[in-house]
């Protein structure tokens, strides 16, 4: 870069040895001599000061030691889309000699080719490309207009994470030459939003998926994008302290995955904001600190109206550690799949098999809890067991095997919102069942009926051991110092005589 840069370059984003920057400022900096760019780092800890000299502020950083001034010969300003297309896909000329030898280099293979045939073929392979990805190339501008049109017109898919971006502006300019455009990802630029109301130009009239992590976008300047975003299915906005602050009007309706992960200002008052959705089918909230969740429209055992297509809610790394949070899942209408790890509720000091269960019993649609499928034997010792371990406490609180005096109060209603259902279900606990409150574990209702086969695989899954690998035996207090060989994967427990109180014996 010459030493007779213009104002131009102010808001460019450049990379220097590794590190990345944005240019707050060009121009003399007194009393050395020549040029100078002041740069603020995305990393603070690798500047100096804060855009101050002498006393003088040339520029301003958000962190008191994020700036620096750099000679512009030390700085990468990038290279345009185009560029970065051929160096890593495409010919890399040779000799000027058409009859002499040329390398095509595709991905990291170089391949040998003879002649004027080389760029047919360069051309050939670049107009036929359909996905790219040029993370980490420090693409910074569309280049030349009209060239990435008439090079490579097919591409549906592209990746240009980690670059030099700098303005969504650029991005249009890269996106209206690529008519298919389905997939874009622009993580890890810092692009400058337009700050009123886009042109609609049809630039992504085709986008279905794009990301957008860790690009400094605000949910105000989402919403001014998304009227240009007229099929978009799949939005993902991770780390970018996203605060909703609207809700989403006559925009965003075609969206089936919204992705706000990593954004720690969202709360329960905000999701309310983009719970009329109509299409919203899977909902990404993982560390974001949420803790509580309500929906005031729906009393218990009743289905709310809000999210009505969430089908996947996924809400691992946040802080929900009351149960409050599993019963009002349960007033979803379309929730089938949850996940809800490393959080102090499914942290706690019970097995995670017992917290399984629980939320199982608790969410009766559900049909997925994280990533592992709910069978039809899990959910109903799930159930069975529940309605059993609540039982005193059910009838302490007015419950009755009575329909007629069956008369729970509100308190208990409140935390055991399906209490009623899985007695109408199963029918109401008898007083027999509830003499000796039993450890909270798969009990004889289920293992009853189910094969060796199946506690097998139940185990295989809970063990992460291959179902190969597990021998099954029992002892019982009834026949002291015998063990008893579960080898017919085919029979059920019942067939061997396990009964309530029984120890299964598990090996590997």
């Amino acid at each position: 870069m010459s030493d007779t840069l213009t104002l131009d370059v102010i808001g460019q984003r450049v990379e220097v040895n590794g590190e990345y920057a944005t240019v707050r400022f060009s121009g003399v900096v007194p009393p050395v001599a020549g040029l100078w760019l002041g740069v603020e780092w995305d990393n603070p800890e690798r500047g100096k000061h804060d855009g101050s000299h002498e006393g003088i502020v040339y520029f301003k950083c958000r962190h008191p030691t994020g700036g620096s001034f750099i000679r512009p010969n030390k700085v990468n300003f990038g290279v345009d889309f185009l560029t970065a297309v051929k160096n890593r896909y495409a010919l890399e000329d040779g000799p000027d000699d058409h009859g002499k030898e040329q390398i095509i280099t595709i991905g990291k293979k170089p391949v040998e080719t003879i002649g004027f045939d080389s760029v047919i073929k360069q051309q050939s392979h670049l107009n036929n490309l359909q996905e790219i990805s040029l993370r980490n190339c420090a693409v910074s501008c569309a280049g030349e207009k009209g060239g990435i049109a008439r090079t490579c017109p097919n591409i549906t898919r592209v990746d240009v994470s980690k670059n030099l971006l700098s303005s969504w502006d650029e991005v249009i300019r890269i996106a209206d030459q690529l008519k298919n455009l389905v997939v874009l990802d622009l993580s890890e630029n810092k692009l400058q939003f337009p700050s009123g109301s886009p042109v609609l130009t049809g630039t992504f009239s085709t986008l279905k998926v794009l990301v957008l992590n860790q690009t400094g976008i605000t949910w105000a300047e989402v919403l001014q994008c998304a009227p240009g975003w007229p099929v978009l299915e799949e939005l993902y906005l991770d780390y970018n302290n996203i605060f909703i602050s609207e809700r989403p009007s006559n925009v965003l309706q075609t969206l089936k995955l919204l992705d706000l992960s990593s954004n720690p200002l969202i709360d329960e008052n905000q999701l309310f904001l983009i719970a009329y959705l109509p299409r919203l089918e899977q909902l990404i909230l993982s560390d974001t600190g949420i803790s509580s969740i309500h929906f005031p429209d729906a009393g218990i055992g009743c289905k709310t109206s809000m999210f009505p297509s969430l089908q996947y809610l996924v809400v691992n790394d946040n802080r929900i550690s009351q149960w409050s949070f599993i019963n009002e899942l349960n007033k979803l209408q379309s929730l089938r799949a949850l996940s809800c790890v490393r959080n102090p509720l499914t942290e706690g000091s019970k097995e995670a098999q017992t917290t399984r269960q629980l939320i199982i019993a608790k969410i009766g649609q559900l049909k997925t809890l994280n990533k592992c499928e709910i069978l039809p034997e899990e959910r109903r010792g799930a159930e069975l067991d529940y309605r059993k371990a609540f039982g005193n406490e059910w009838k302490k609180a007015g419950g009755h095997q009575d329909p007629e005096k069956n008369r729970p109060n509100e308190e208990f209603l409140a935390a055991h919102p399906r209490y009623q259902l899985l007695c109408h279900k199963y029918g109401a606990p008898e007083d027999g069942e509830l003499k000796v409150q039993q450890p909270f574990m798969l009990k004889n209702q289920l293992l009853s009926s189910m094969t060796i086969q199946k506690v097998k695989a139940f185990l295989s899954r809970l063990l992460k051991v291959p179902v190969s690998e597990l021998l099954l035996s029992y002892e019982s207090p009834k026949m002291p110092g015998r063990e008893i060989e579960l080898g017919n994967d085919l029979q059920s427990l019942q067939f061997y005589s396990v009964e309530n109180g029984d120890c299964l014996l598990v090996r590997w």
